[in-house]
């Protein structure tokens, strides 16, 4: 019995499936349309994203029997021979096994002949940057001055070993990796139609495993079709990457931000027995760091995490903690294969966290004999950093301290402290948020910083903090949580969407994730009346319409419209309507900045000056908006 993979039964056969890739399709589609086809083609990217895909379909294009255009007809017997990989014109050379200046010769004087079938005779050489010296130099002529009727398609991972030779007589084509969303989608695509259940958490850990190839995604998702023997559940696909659960990162952050070190490791050794990659555990945690200082410090770019309360820890930590721990999980990741086991670099990274804190939150140099609770020594603006390098005070975690004779005879005066001390005898941990530190009570920075809140950011300044007693009972008081600007307000029970207008200012303020979002943004108004959303999904996404999206879509519009509606979808051809849809206006703005940025690009003076006295040119695609950079 013949099974032919995922990745191979659903490549892409003409350019309108391709996932993503739309700045090559368009300017290969306007080049096909009109005739004006470049004779050698370089196509660039990471492995999987469809640089071997597009040339193909672009060579059917060339060789359909139909005519050449954008669009093969897939029928014909040039389509289907390509399709297949017989078609006798289309010659495919792995440039990693034929290197040598031969195996160019003799693809030069097989390019005088005329095509057997064809109009075009197309050289597709992947992997060309694996070429010799010499076999590179032997086709620079042919590549530069080919027959009319021979295209060249060079595709690479690497194309910085290419030779600026080379380079100039091509028209480079840099593919883009995709993103967790458009990888997600496909696969939601590719389950349905193959009958295949699967929970979108699943799905998801796929999508972020495939790491931005689409191919390594479908090659994934053949393995965990294997080893689940059915249904893909989230559990399992969890059991096959190695990954670890969300709750797990989240029980490491809490065990954290409490300052317990027994929990903590409590939670390490139940993590172990996952078996994990502990490499992918650090990187887990530090996504999960950053999703928290995001909702910190710009709340309205934060986007949702399942299984993490990342309102609770922004509120709970320090914005400068959350930096210092991100910083440490990263070092901690590059670092493991120096330690001498995987698991031990990862407490020591995780025990690093419990230990060290910016010098920001220490506090005052204990008297001699003080017990636990006190704080380290501070340094005056213009002093010598205080470190574990041992020039300054330092305190560790049992309260024992450790002056120098010379801090003993002529004590520092200390500074004025950009953080407030707790009031309370019983402090919480010193990383937990306070009042100072909430992000919406946090003061603009507009002048010049003080010596020591600047180095409140200083890796190199640390010192250890303090165990917090173990019979502490005070909690941090509870902080204004932020405030997140742009959503559109609740409204009054029985609200109607009144027209197109309305329905796009309402989806954008909903808190919308996964199908659901890609759903409301490719669905046009029609109507809302008794009760009844009629929406308009526009063709080519219907596999978006189900009966989950659809839920999730009504319950996120309950608290705008004052109760959850009954969604309508109309599909197919009843999704032709005028109305535009979210991801519409969404393109139409991007394009719009675009060309805003072309044209005051190429109408600076300067540029026009080089285009104009020194004959410089402008490399395609290369425009981008300030706000895209």
């Amino acid at each position: 019995m013949s099974y032919l993979v995922l990745a191979r039964k659903w490549r892409p056969k003409r350019f309108s499936e391709l996932v993503g890739q739309e700045h090559v399709v368009r300017a290969l589609g306007n080049a096909l349309d009109t005739g004006r086809v470049h004779h050698a083609f370089l196509f660039t990217g990471t492995r999987g994203v469809g640089k071997t895909t597009i040339a193909r379909i672009f060579a059917k294009s060339l060789n359909c029997e139909k005519g050449t255009s954008a669009e093969p007809c897939g029928v014909c017997a040039a389509c289907t021979d390509i399709d297949s990989g017989r078609y006798i014109d289309l010659l495919e050379i792995d440039a990693a096994s034929n290197t040598g200046v031969d195996d160019v010769r003799e693809v030069i004087e097989n390019a005088q002949y005329m095509p057997s079938r064809g109009q075009y005779k197309v050289y597709l050489i992947d992997e060309v940057h694996m070429l010799s010296k010499a076999a590179f130099n032997a086709l620079l002529k042919t590549l530069e001055e080919p027959p009319g009727h021979v295209k060249f398609l060079l595709a690479t991972t690497d194309p910085q070993k290419l030779p600026v030779t080379v380079l100039s007589r091509c028209l480079q084509f840099n593919l883009k990796r995709l993103d967790e969303g458009q990888i997600e989608g496909q696969m939601t695509k590719i389950l349905a139609a193959e009958q295949i259940e699967a929970d979108a958490g699943a799905i998801r850990q796929l999508a972020r495993a495939a790491d931005g190839s689409l191919r390594d995604g479908l090659s994934l998702l053949d393995q965990a079709i294997a080893y689940a023997g059915g249904a893909l559940g989230e559990d399992t696909v969890r059991a096959m990457l190695g990954s670890v659960d969300r709750t797990q990162v989240a029980a490491l952050l809490d065990a954290l931000a409490d300052g317990d070190g027994a929990r903590l490791l409590a939670t390490v050794d139940t993590v172990a027995g996952f078996a994990p990659d502990w490499g992918n555990v650090l990187e887990a945690l530090a996504e999960a760091l950053h999703r928290i200082q995001v909702r910190q410090l710009v709340p309205g770019a934060a986007r949702e995490d399942e299984g993490l309360a990342v309102d609770g820890y922004a509120e709970r930590l320090r914005p400068e903690v959350v930096q210092l721990w991100y910083q440490m999980a990263v070092n901690g990741r590059r670092d493991l294969e120096l330690a001498p086991a995987p698991r031990v670099g990862f407490e020591m990274s995780v025990l690093r966290m419990l230990a060290f804190r910016p010098e920001a939150d220490a506090g005052p140099l204990p008297a001699a004999g003080q017990g636990q609770g006190a704080g380290a020594a501070s340094r005056a603006p213009g002093s010598a950093p205080v470190s574990a390098a041992g020039d300054g005070a330092m305190k560790d975690a049992r309260g024992s301290s450790t002056v120098p004779p010379a801090a003993q005879r002529s004590p520092a005066p200390e500074p004025a402290r950009a953080v407030p001390e707790p009031a309370s005898d019983d402090p919480a941990p010193p990383w937990a948020q306070d009042d100072a530190h909430a992000p919406t009570r946090r003061p603009a920075v507009t002048g010049a910083v003080a010596p020591a809140a600047a180095a409140t950011l200083d890796p190199g300044i640390l010192m250890p903090a303090n165990t917090p007693p173990a019979t502490s009972t005070t909690a941090p008081a509870a902080p204004t949580p932020p405030t997140t600007t742009g959503a559109a307000p609740a409204a009054s029970a029985g609200t109607t969407i009144l027209d197109a207008e309305d329905w796009l200012r309402h989806v954008a303020g909903c808190d919308l994730k996964g199908p659901a979002r890609e759903l409301a943004a490719h669905t046009a108004f029609v109507g809302h009346a008794g009760g009844v959303l009629t929406l308009a999904l526009a063709p080519g996404f219907e596999y978006l319409s189900t009966s989950m999206s659809t839920r999730a879509l009504s319950e996120a519009l309950a608290p705008v419209l004052g109760a959850a509606p009954r969604i309508a979808i109309q599909s197919g051809a009843g999704g032709q309507v005028a109305a535009e849809t979210l991801n519409d206006r969404r393109d139409r703005e991007r394009d719009s900045r675009q060309s805003a940025a072309e044209e005051t690009f190429l109408n600076d003076p300067g540029v026009r000056r080089l285009i104009e006295q020194h004959g410089a040119r402008v490399v395609p695609d290369s425009i981008r908006p300030s706000e895209e950079n």
